[in-house]
């Protein structure tokens, strides 16, 4: 069992809290996003993979309506009845559990006739982009089904934690991170279709992993950036809608060579914004066709140019981010690096040999270190297996 260690404290944990063990456990990992940014709100694709660290949620059903919610890290108790759930003020961190129990009744929680006993364990670095809320969604979503015996695909149970994310925890997220959890398998890249909402693996192959590493540039999506851009998308699809002889509802339909013959007619920042999830799509259909072959190395390299476009295009990049990538590409066992989610901050994703990680760990904190003072966080990931019952 992966994170054996972790499985094991929870366990004990529920048995010493309530005199037995639990009924039911469930475990969902984390992700990390691997190329195609900024595509999902554009109908586009990405190819994301399930992380070898994750979260278990542990429960047994109450004798009555009362349910109890406890965070196995600092032992908080969240306390509530099956009739009054509802997002909290406090504890918010309850509210991506609350909102997953909440969804799978669709929005009728009372009906569940019981309540129940919960709570939660996990080791993914907070604050590194590597959706820590996703996975509790997602294990929370397996065991509660389980415990009420409801019958729902993989798809499904991603989009109620979605939309537990939107209405309970107030964050707007695309259905990457759940999906990524539900979809991982070892070895193996999810890649997803953004329009059609299907996902599928594809292999990796041996001796290659990831590399997280967590620069201390905090996230900086307060200030509209994010949201800017994302108009600047929507705003780019209209326009090649009046324009392309084809229907455009997203930038998914708009190709590479499109834009450059009609990008005239967009202002500068739009036409910078745009190109981004264009090539972005593109590049994450050529990366499938190069993993087919088994070419690791050019399947890099699109990573670096997605990082590139990321940096000139999108502009959603940073002094750290960047300064990363660039001590990345002089390391001959990094075959590609890119920032990793919404950008502005957070980590980069290398691809790497996995025998030499030590290394590139060194020479990467090294330069970073010389740079800004402090050290960054390096940790190496293999793609894992995705949500499932213990």
């Amino acid at each position: 069992m992966q994170n054996k260690e972790v499985y094991d404290e929870l366990v004990a944990k529920f048995e010493k809290m309530y005199g037995a063990k639990p009924e039911i456990v469930a475990y969902a990992p984390g992700r990390i996003e691997v190329l195609g940014n900024h595509t999902d709100y554009n109908e586009g694709y990405v190819f994301s993979a399930a992380i070898d660290k994750g979260t278990f949620f542990a429960v047994s059903a109450s004798a009555d309506t009362s349910c109890e919610l406890t965070a196995g890290d600092f032992m908080e108790t969240a306390k509530f009845d099956i009739a009054s759930v509802a997002p909290a003020k406090e504890m918010t961190w309850q509210n991506y559990v609350t909102g997953t129990f909440n969804w799978l009744f669709d929005g009728e929680p009372a009906k569940a006739g019981k309540g129940w006993k919960g709570m939660f364990l996990g080791n993914i670095p907070l604050g590194a982009g590597l959706s820590s809320s996703a996975a509790l969604e997602m294990c929370t979503a397996l065991a509660l089904a389980k415990l009420y015996g409801i019958e729902k695909d993989r798809t499904t149970l991603a989009k109620i934690g979605q939309k537990a994310e939107h209405t309970f925890a107030g964050c707007p997220c695309g259905l990457l991170d759940q999906a990524s959890s539900m979809y991982g398998k070892a070895g193996a890249l999810v890649k997803s279709d953004f329009r059609s909402n299907t996902f599928e693996t594809v292999d990796m192959g041996p001796g290659v992993a990831f590399m997280m590493v967590k620069s201390n540039a905090k996230h900086a999506l307060v200030d509209g950036a994010y949201a800017s851009r994302r108009q600047a998308c929507e705003d780019a699809a209209r326009y090649f809608a009046g324009v392309l002889r084809k229907p455009v509802t997203h930038l998914r339909d708009v190709t590479m060579a499109e834009w450059v013959l009609y990008r005239g007619g967009l202002s500068e920042t739009t036409a910078k914004r745009a190109v981004h999830p264009i090539g972005e799509d593109e590049r994450v259909l050529q990366g499938a066709a190069l993993l087919e072959k088994g070419d690791l190395k050019a399947f890099g390299a699109l990573m670096y140019d997605s990082h590139e476009s990321s940096r000139n295009w999108f502009e959603n990049s940073c002094e750290e981010l960047d300064a990363i990538v660039d001590a990345a590409k002089a390391i001959p066992e990094v075959y590609g690096a890119r920032l990793s989610g919404g950008g502005f901050g957070g980590s980069c994703c290398l691809l790497v040999d996995p025998a030499a990680a030590e290394k590139i760990a060194a020479q990467i904190t090294k330069e970073y270190k010389a740079k800004f003072g402090d050290e960054p966080v390096c940790s190496v990931i293999s793609p894992s297996d995705g949500a499932h019952l213990v």
